[in-house]
């Protein structure tokens, strides 16, 4: 018993929250956004009660609406392939809609709504900064969801440590050479026979799902696989989710509850400086996902421009101190 309690946790969660067939049922990931949209929304209906937004009741639902499709999952989907796969993009154009191989940017979906606030309130003829203010708040928590589902699915794990809470990520072997896998299949023979014909069937990434999805459901062929190729990571999922997500939700709620009538722009001008300081101290932890710019991480690089663009919005804010013209 005090051998399991000391033990290194390996990664065992499926991504489906019901899986109907095959490949096919409601997976933790899609169900953490709808999660964060329904929160998004009952928070802006607050806000409206609170007379801290401009937006009406009736309104609150499209405008989220359109924030969930074209803010968060065409920009998310869009700011990856753009800001992390553009080579991908350009050798393989229909790469944009392989969304079940994962791939979404936090950077471009809070890009993408930046976009959506600001055609919207221009439509709706309110201040789009006002507008802004409230629906960063709803932003971390998306994160804070978004980040768990990440965990869930076992992907973009932490760098290697030797602290007592590091986990192991079977989904670490679609970055080593098949040749190790390979070995490690041979291996695996003894404990499920078979399985190396079987995975030759398949492409590598194919292989490789098939151990990841076997480590699931099989406890030994899961051990022999963490004691022979993973390492012992971060779960910097985890630390994203409470940084990113839940701290800086919790700061800028505070905000809008001490000050509900701020000047336009504040609580988006420190959303963006405090996201970027939140994101940029965590990925230290995080396992670089691409290649890295000027020795930092392609996550930290973007966020440095997050928090040049939450200077000027601060700034802005300041200078021209609008407040909310509550409609009747």
């Amino acid at each position: 018993m005090t051998d399991q309690l000391l033990a290194t946790y390996i990664h065992d969660l499926g991504p489906f929250l019901w899986q109907i067939k095959g490949n096919f049922g409601i997976r933790w990931y899609g169900f953490m956004y709808v999660v964060g949209f329904l929160a998004a929304y009952l928070l802006l209906r607050w806000f409206v009660k609170l007379r801290a937004c401009e937006l009406r009741d009736s309104q609150v639902g499209d405008f989220i609406t359109l924030v969930a499709l074209l803010g968060v999952m065409l920009g998310g989907r869009l700011g990856y392939m753009l800001l992390y796969r553009w080579d991908e993009l350009l050798r393989d154009p229909i790469s944009i809609f392989k969304v079940l191989n994962g791939g979404m940017a936090s950077h471009g979906a809070i890009l993408g709504i930046t976009a959506v606030v600001f055609f919207y309130a221009r439509w709706k003829k309110i201040s789009w900064l006002g507008l802004g203010d409230n629906i960063v708040i709803t932003g971390p928590l998306g994160v804070f969801f978004g980040r768990w589902g990440n965990f869930i699915n076992g992907e973009l794990y932490g760098r290697k440590t030797d602290h007592a809470w590091g986990m192991k990520f079977p989904s670490e072997i679609h970055d080593l050479p098949y040749s190790q896998v390979h070995l490690f299949l041979e291996r695996a023979e003894a404990i499920v026979p078979g399985i190396l014909a079987q995975a030759q069937q398949l492409s590598q990434w194919g292989a490789c799902e098939l151990v990841i999805a076997t480590s699931r459901t099989n406890p030994e062929f899961k051990q022999l696989l963490g004691d022979t190729l993973l390492n012992t990571r971060h779960p910097s999922q985890i630390y994203q989710s409470l940084c990113e997500g839940l701290l800086v939700f919790l700061i800028l709620l505070a905000i809008r509850v001490k000050w509900r009538n701020a000047y336009h722009g504040v609580i988006s001008g420190v959303f963006f400086i405090i996201y970027a300081i939140a994101r940029i101290a965590v990925e230290n932890l995080r396992e670089p996902d691409s290649a890295l710019v000027m020795g930092i991480t392609k996550g930290q690089f973007y966020s440095l421009f997050f928090f040049a663009i939450g200077i000027a919005i601060l700034s802005w804010a300041l200078y021209r101190k609008r407040q909310n013209a509550i409609p009747q």
